[in-house]
Order: C-alpha cells, then sequence, then structure tokens
C-alpha cells in the first residue's frame, strides 16, 4: 500500500464539492485509493448485477443509494448521470458522490452536461517515484520559486534506466524479475484492448489498435502524424485517428501539445505523443537494461517520456496549476517540456541522458527565453551528471535525481 499525494486533493474536494471524479488508466489505483480514503458505501459496476440494476432502473438505483457513495467505473453505466445530476440538484451537501472511472470524462455519455458546475475532476495516474520512496515530490514548485533551492540529487539511488523500464504501474512494480514485469504488461494490455476499449466503441480489426499503440511506443516523444502512421501501418486515415481518439480515452496516450507566445497558434502545431507510462513504453518496444545503457539513442525517448510524466503526476498536487507542452521551431531549436503556471510565467525543461554538457544543450531554452520574453522565468536541463551547475542567468544545469529527490517528507 504505497500513500498516494493525491489524497489531499480528493479530501479537499470532497469537502465542498457534490460530485468528485477520479480519472485515469485502469489499474493506476483508483480503488484501492478511495477504499482506503472514506467510509463510503462502495459499488463497482465492474460487478455485473449491480451494473445490471443501474442499466434497469437509473433513477431507482441512485434513490436507493442511501448516504456517500463511491459509484466506481463509471464509464461502464452513464446511464445513471442524468439521476446522480438529478439527485445533485435536490441536495448539493458536499462529497455525495465519489466517481472513478477508466475513460475521459469528454467520452463518457452525457457526464461533461450533466455535472458541469456539480463536480470536480482529479486524475491519477501510476505511482509517482517519490510515491514509490514516501516523498512527496515539489521540483514542479521549485521551478517556479523566486530564487532556485539548494538542491542535490541523492548519492545513492535507483539508477535512472531501471526507473524508467520499470515505470509507476502498482501491480508492475510490485513484481521485480523482468520477465513476470512483461507478463504483467502483456496481460495489461489485452485486457485494455477487449475490454475497455469495446466498452468505449466497437471496434471490428483489435490487432490494428495494437499495433498502432506499439508504433506509437516506439514513436514516444515525436510528433503525432496520423497520415504517416496511416500509411506505416497500412490503414485507412479514418481508422488510425478513430484508434488515436480510443487510446486517449483510455488514458494510454496523452499528448503533449505545442507551444507558441501566440496562443492561437498553439492549435495548428502538431502535439507530441507519449504514452502514460514509461514501463508499459519499454514493454512494447523490447527495451532492456543492457540494451538501453548501450544506445542512448534508443533511451532518450524512454527518457522523455518518463520526465514528462512525472511532473504530470507532480501537477496533479502542485498548487501551481501547471499546463505542459513542448517547444520547437522551423529551424529546429526545441525544448522537451514547457511548463506554464496560471500567472503565465513560463519554465523549460530540456532532457539529457548524458553527464556531460556544453552551451549548446541550452539553445532551445534560449530561444524559448526569448520568445517569451518577460514571461519567462528559468530554464533547466536535467543531466545524468551529479551536479547543479549555473549556465548563465537563469540557466541551471540539474541532475537527474532532483525530479523524484525535491521532495517534502511525510505521508499523505
Amino acid at each position: 500500500m504505497f500513500s498516494r499525494w493525491l489524497c489531499d486533493c480528493v479530501l479537499e474536494a470532497l469537502s465542498d464539492t457534490p460530485v468528485v471524479f477520479i480519472a485515469g488508466a485502469r489499474q493506476t489505483g483508483k480503488s484501492t485509493l478511495v477504499r482506503s480514503l472514506v467510509d463510503h458505501r462502495y459499488l463497482t459496476f465492474d460487478d455485473l448485477t449491480v451494473l445490471a440494476a443501474a442499466q434497469a432502473d437509473p433513477a431507482g438505483f441512485v434513490a436507493k443509494l442511501g448516504g456517500p457513495v463511491v459509484l466506481d467505473e463509471i464509464q461502464r453505466a452513464p446511464e445513471i448521470l442524468l439521476a446522480v445530476k438529478a439527485a445533485v440538484d435536490r441536495d448539493r451537501a458536499p462529497g455525495r458522490f465519489l466517481l472513478t472511472g477508466s475513460a475521459h470524462p469528454l467520452v463518457i455519455p452525457r457526464l461533461s452536461e450533466a455535472l458541469v458546475g456539480r463536480m470536480e475532476l482529479l486524475v491519477l495516474r501510476p505511482l509517482s517515484q517519490g510515491e514509490l520512496e514516501s516523498r512527496r515530490e515539489c521540483l514542479l514548485d521549485a521551478l517556479f520559486a523566486p530564487e532556485w533551492p539548494s538542491l542535490r540529487a541523492p548519492a545513492s539511488d535507483t539508477g535512472v534506466v531501471e526507473r524508467v523500464l520499470r515505470g509507476g504501474f502498482p501491480e508492475a512494480v510490485a513484481r521485480t524479475a523482468p520477465d513476470r514485469r512483461d507478463a504483467w504488461f502483456a496481460s495489461y494490455l489485452s485486457t485494455l484492448v477487449q475490454r475497455d476499449v469495446r466498452d468505449l466503441a466497437n471496434i471490428d480489426n483489435v490487432p490494428a489498435l495494437s499495433r498502432l499503440l506499439t508504433l506509437l511506443a516506439s514513436r514516444s516523444s515525436c510528433a503525432i502524424n496520423a497520415s504517416e502512421n496511416s500509411r506505416l501501418l497500412g490503414l485507412p486515415l479514418t481508422t488510425v485517428r478513430r484508434h488515436l481518439s480510443l487510446l486517449e480515452a483510455t488514458w494510454m496516450l496523452e499528448p503533449l501539445p505545442a507551444w507558441s507566445a501566440n496562443v492561437a497558434k498553439r492549435l495548428a502545431r502538431a502535439p507530441k505523443v507519449f504514452l502514460c507510462d514509461s514501463g508499459l513504453a519499454a514493454h512494447l518496444v523490447g527495451a532492456t537494461p543492457a540494451r538501453m545503457t548501450a544506445d542512448p539513442t534508443a533511451f532518450g525517448p524512454l527518457l522523455e517520456t518518463f520526465v514528462v510524466q512525472e511532473l504530470r503526476k507532480q501537477a496533479g498536487w502542485s498548487r501551481l496549476r501547471a499546463t505542459f507542452s513542448h517547444f520547437r521551431t522551423q529551424t529546429g531549436d526545441e525544448v522537451d517540456v514547457v511548463a506554464e503556471d496560471a500567472a503565465g510565467r513560463v519554465v523549460g525543461v530540456e532532457v539529457k541522458a548524458g553527464a556531460t554538457l556544453g552551451a549548446n544543450d541550452f539553445r532551445g531554452l534560449r530561444r524559448l527565453a526569448e520568445l517569451a520574453g518577460p514571461r519567462f522565468h528559468r530554464g533547466i536541463v536535467l543531466y545524468g551528471g551529479t551536479e547543479t551547475l549555473p549556465f548563465g542567468e537563469r540557466f541551471l544545469a540539474v541532475p537527474l535525481g532532483v525530479l523524484w529527490s525535491a521532495a517534502e517528507t511525510g505521508g499523505a
């Protein structure tokens, strides 16, 4: 049982919001979290009897629920959402309904329109590195602090390659033998495609969806190009686009949009593709510690996936309400992650696996600083070295280990 740093956010939301929805991919720990956090009555729509009762008489089902209740895997019973809305409109007491779902809220029929203004959404991703070690990471907050705090990577630590290949799914983390972890990922993917995707859409070509996911894993951190994917897989473009939407809907794929100083232009630029977990991506491409250590080119995209998702996890419990994007110019200057807080301040994060850096490794960050102007706050390069070093005003080289060692101690 791991402490989940999202717990405080869930309890806050339950204290003032009628409906709280915890979303995320299957097996990230949503059911475990809610059952350990509250003593509400618990019902799951994975139970076919419960599902049948809800579908047969949605209004009657909700009316008989009584006090506060957890409704698990709500995407399987969207019929009850209008009844939940009616119940909340009659009594807007906070914390009445705690919902979980393995599908994105925007694709669950009637969820957004039924519960707008009545619901708070929280996303539970796979375990963060700090959650694995009972440290509440605060690197994201440190990046936006007025002064850069004194942070050091731990002298003795689990290797970066091992962390990246392990990922954060609780069941996968529990399996220390690589072959048993691979067996879990294989079973997980089979269940996802055969069950969760079919809950959202009837698809005839299941193997094509699996092949697309593997292709995306091999192109992790690259711009999404549906036309090229269509050509490589020999599939109609409409099929590829539909499958991309389904992978997003089940939280397997989390695109990273492009950043531009002109907000309108961001929508016209291609997002980058990132799978929800570096361990899952590593399984799909057959990554091994020996191969990744010997081939930094192959390891780079997996490392970038790892960093992007760790920052997204930290954003889940940070007060900053930061959003993330990537930056690339037509001349090839790029920054892997651009974080922007609610005040519009911009921080750039570049990721390098190597242990040595030069001034040229900061070229993309300097270009980002020029375009962002006074909004630019700081730029860092996370790298495989051991020292935090300045590379000019507002630019730092920071050890990769700070990503999970910059932390507050204690449990949630």
